[in-house]
């Protein structure tokens, strides 16, 4: 079983070395840095947030994935809270245990429990075994994504 706990400037090399791991575009993220004002700022910023979360899932008392979560309000369907799921990684040496649903029911029912109506998520078109995840966790591919970086 997992617990689930706030990220801490601690973590930082943790989550960018998941990501490292499971990115499958070039990005210059480098766990090495991860204690660098950047990251750490960023993190501030999340947890400063109210609407923000970055967490870390435990077993036994041991980091094996993350995720962060985002509130988001809107004025369709009369004012319908979203849950947007991101930075979604289980480290490679607990993978194929189960611990990926678990996580992921765990970060649908917070988004309930916040009133969110829906939870969404985007996932890298060339991440084929994310995608079957997601769908059998009853995510729908509903929505075509589009990115314009700055």
């Amino acid at each position: 079983m997992l617990t689930y706990r706030d990220a801490t400037p601690a973590n930082l090399p943790f989550i960018i070395a998941l990501i490292v791991e499971d990115s499958v575009v070039a990005i210059d993220d480098d766990p090495a840095d991860a204690a660098s004002p950047a990251y750490v700022d960023a993190l501030a910023a999340i947890t400063a947030d109210p609407n923000q979360e970055m967490l870390i899932a435990e077993r036994d008392g041991i980091p094996v994935g993350c995720f962060q979560l985002s509130y988001l309000p809107g004025l369709m369907r009369r004012g319908m809270w979203r849950g947007q799921i991101e930075v979604v990684h289980i480290a490679a040496a607990h993978r194929n245990a189960g611990l990926g649903s678990e996580m992921m029911r765990w970060a649908v029912e917070r988004c309930r429990a916040r009133g969110c109506g829906m939870v969404q998520l985007t996932s890298n078109k060339q991440r084929l075994d994310a995608h079957r995840f997601y769908e059998r966790l009853g995510f729908a591919k509903s929505h075509e994504g589009f990115k314009l970086y700055l």
